[in-house]
């Protein structure tokens, strides 16, 4: 099984990215709002707690299918150790039912300005209800910015199999198309 890990800051194109991927490859798409937008609806704020919990449930049922793989996005803060402690129980939740588990780790950076371009996508806008509150959906992105690192330093993150793609200038066809093939997915 695969499991490949789409981190990056907040509209760098993840998800995007990851709808991209599926049309050429035999993996599944878990993205981060997928379980953010329906713990929205029903408790009304954001609960991490019970985010967390639905993940884990959906990565534990999957991890014991024999599907060919999963792509999880996720808007990682290297300056936060608790985000990396999560990718690690992440993976050992594959590791634990898919003992020839690949995982595999795709970085996107863009400077914020075209960020904050795609914030307002209408993919975006369909995929994520949360973030149709435009001016709401900006202030956060421009607080986040300050408040985490979401871009790793060199030589920072330490897996094998780890990509690194500014895709500033390149759609989201062709990232997937570099990752299939980096990846021989």
């Amino acid at each position: 099984m695969k499991l490949v890990i789409i981190i990056g800051d907040t509209s760098v194109g993840k998800m995007t990215v990851g709808q991209q991927l599926v049309k050429i490859t035999k993996l599944n798409l878990f993205h981060n709002h997928m379980s953010i937008e329906p713990i929205l609806e029903i408790f009304g704020h954001f609960n991490g707690k019970a985010i967390n919990r639905f993940r884990e449930v959906v990565f534990e049922e999957y991890a014991k299918t024999d599907n060919y793989g999963l792509i999880f996005t996720y808007m990682w803060a290297f300056d936060q150790q608790s985000d990396w402690d999560y990718i690690a129980k992440v993976c050992e939740i594959f590791k634990k039912q898919q003992s020839d588990v690949e995982i595999i780790y795709v970085e996107l950076v863009a400077p914020q300005n075209i960020r904050l371009q795609r914030n307002t996508t209408l993919n975006r806008l369909n995929n994520k209800p949360s973030k149709k509150d435009i001016d709401f959906s900006v202030k956060m992105l421009l607080d986040d910015d300050i408040k985490y690192r979401c871009v790793s330093n060199d030589n920072e993150i330490p897996f094998e199999n780890y990509i690194k793609i500014d895709n500033s200038n390149l759609d989201a066809d062709k990232v997937a198309t570099l990752i299939k093939e980096r990846f021989n997915l």
